[in-house]
């Protein structure tokens, strides 16, 4: 587990109609700040100024199938072929981060494989590489996107 230091990161925020809303760079659209939103947005703050990954390459609440269920993941990063990277999932501040969240990752997974996973409620961050899926290694530090394979 990791903390994740957004410090100097600003997320744009408005009020409308007596609700918060924050401007998601990645979907160019106004978003109701949930608590879970506010994580989302910090944790796209975080990777696009401070691990430089690219905005262009990054997808939000995307539709994807798991089993026959249609769900939404949270954020995708893709690698410069446009194949999912790394695949980050995003819990609101009060949620403990649990075996049930990894499963929610885990189910994710399967539908579309990534190398690296990040799950996060704002406040702690695991991380893990998971290019080999028999053994999954847990990091210390977020992959830079130079590690991006051809």
């Amino acid at each position: 587990m990791r903390e994740i230091d957004y410090t100097g990161l600003e997320l744009k925020l408005k009020q409308e109609d007596g609700k918060p809303y924050v401007f998601d760079p990645v979907r160019k659209a106004w978003i109701l700040l949930t608590p879970e939103e506010h994580v989302r947005q910090y944790l796209l703050q975080y990777f696009i100024q401070r691990m430089q990954y690219p905005a262009s390459l990054i997808a939000v609440e995307k539709k994807i199938q798991v089993g026959n269920m249609a769900r939404r993941f949270d954020i995708v990063v893709y690698n410069r072929e446009h194949k999912p990277w790394l695949l980050a999932e995003c819990k609101a501040p009060d949620v403990l981060l649990t075996e049930k969240t990894l499963h929610q990752l885990l189910a994710y997974h399967n539908t579309m494989q990534c190398s690296y996973w990040l799950v996060s409620n704002g406040h702690s961050a695991w991380c893990a590489d998971a290019t080999n899926i028999e053994r999954i290694k847990w990091l210390e530090e977020l992959p830079g996107y130079d590690s991006c394979i051809s």
